[in-house]
């Protein structure tokens, strides 16, 4: 039984990512106002490459940046205003506020002349024709979100475990077109690293203001969007983007503890459930040394090793080692339960509560 749920969930994500919806090589020139909004703490060796990558944009004539500094204690406002671009400096969280959303929601704040937000993190490089792809997606399918997943960079065996699993957990669990046209905020996933959302769509869902305390604020802004009417859906991105999210274990660790809580069930013991079917149905199945077993080890490999294919990932020998990256991330869930029960969880200097 384990090994045939393993099968479905990868024929789930070979249809799944056959129906990702792909930006174009070529977009239209975009007619739209945009205003790209980087928050920024303590980025003072990734702001450059990213500001750099967003100056080269091209088709989009209207196209405005501002960087969020985000009480940083390095360089990081200096090398925003060796660019040209607009910096603002958010005050410490209010209560209630975690650090980005504020930060977000200090950048995307007076924007009446803008028609379309780009939340974009700091680490992120862009193709030059990233932004006006994402908006002719917005367009072209009468959306008002869209979160174009980079394509994600994995050097270390850490990295390279644990990283690809984001991507294959959306393939294989969220029918996407079904998302998409759903109005239930359950159906919803995103990637705050690169986001792309109409400035109207924005406000009515209450901005940033609607998700001020969450800590995966980008998959709940898409769900206060669905709530207040709106459509979005995640999206190809890695022909649009790429970044290296965490370098080594210790970033890693500390990245994925901060949220993985939240990540995977919503709440720390939804999220242990989900962590043990996981390890049910990818990790015991190879250790049984039956031909079921077999089975289901392949499987997981075939959904890795698609999702891995379409999403700009790297597929062998990778996509072997999956019931070890799916062993590791349930290593670190357990950690950030813990860490989110002893109320320990921090993220760049601060306390997530």
């Amino acid at each position: 039984m384990l090994a045939g749920i393993g099968a479905v969930s990868a024929l789930h994500a070979v249809v799944n990512t056959a129906l990702l919806r792909r930006p174009s090589a070529d977009p239209p020139p975009v007619q739209h106002r945009v205003r790209v909004v980087v928050p920024a703490r303590d980025e003072q060796a990734t702001l450059g490459g990213c500001l750099a990558t967003v100056a080269a944009q091209t088709g989009v004539p209207q196209l405005e940046t501002v960087v969020v500094d985000d009480g940083s204690t390095d360089g990081t406002a200096a090398i925003a205003r060796s660019h040209g671009v607009e910096v603002r400096t958010a005050e410490p969280p209010a209560p209630g506020w975690l650090g980005k959303p504020a930060a977000c929601a200090r950048g995307a704040a007076g924007a009446g002349d803008v028609d379309v937000l780009v939340f974009l993190d700091a680490d992120v490089r862009l193709a030059p024709h990233a932004v006006a792809a994402a908006v002719a997606l917005l367009d072209e399918h009468e959306l008002d979100l869209v979160s174009p997943w980079p394509r994600q960079l994995a050097v270390t065996p850490a990295e390279r475990l644990v990283q690809p699993l984001q991507q294959w957990l959306w393939a294989t669990t969220l029918p996407l077109r079904l998302a998409e046209r759903s109005p239930r905020p359950s159906l919803a996933a995103a990637n705050g690293q690169f986001l792309v959302v109409r400035r109207e769509a924005y406000e009515r869902a209450g901005g940033h203001g609607a998700v001020r305390g969450e800590v995966l604020e980008d998959i709940a802004l898409l769900r206060a969007l669905k709530r207040s009417g709106g459509r979005g859906v995640l999206v190809e991105g890695s022909t649009l983007a790429a970044t290296r999210m965490y370098e080594g274990w210790a970033p890693l660790r500390a990245g994925y503890e901060k949220s993985l809580w939240s990540a995977l069930g919503g709440s720390p013991v939804g999220s242990l459930l989900a962590g043990a079917a996981l390890a049910a149905v990818y990790v015991v199945p190879p250790l049984s040394g039956t031909r079921a077993g077999l089975v289901g080890y392949a499987a997981g490999v075939l959904g890795r090793a698609v999702t891995a294919s379409r999403t700009g990932g790297r597929v062998w020998p990778d996509s072997l080692t999956h019931p070890v990256g799916v062993v590791l991330l349930d290593v670190l869930l357990v950690g950030s339960v813990l860490g989110r029960r002893r109320g320990t969880l921090q993220w760049r200097g601060r306390t997530l509560r």
